[in-house]
């Protein structure tokens, strides 16, 4: 375990994948979107907290009854999309190169 800590850009590849993983399996609404609404006698956009998970098809169910047609990610919901899958990856990583390279060597 110790050896993969030293390996910064194996910790940002795992915990970015598992982080992705968790967002696109599980139905966790934290991404600001925009349902499309259209019920044959109107047709709407309403802002609301999409998952990933929307996005592969889980957790979309009945969708189609509620007269949802269309759904989308605002440009705030792919700055926290990146953010929470890339961003605290990268800082744990970098923050593991910074702790290998200051490291004072054994001898």
């Amino acid at each position: 375990m110790e050896k993969v800590f030293k390996k910064p850009l194996i910790v940002f590849a795992v915990l970015s994948g598992v982080l992705a993983s968790i967002f696109f399996l599980f139905p966790i609404n934290l991404f600001d979107g925009v349902y499309v609404v259209d019920n044959g006698l109107q047709h709407y956009t309403r802002d609301i907290n999409l998952s990933l998970s929307n996005f592969v098809g889980i957790g979309i169910e009945g969708m189609e009854e509620l007269g949802i047609v269309d759904f989308y990610l605002k440009p705030q919901g792919y700055i926290i999309a990146a953010i929470m899958i890339f961003g605290i990856p990268g800082l744990f990583a970098y923050r593991m190169y910074l702790k290998v390279t200051n490291k004072p060597e054994e001898k």
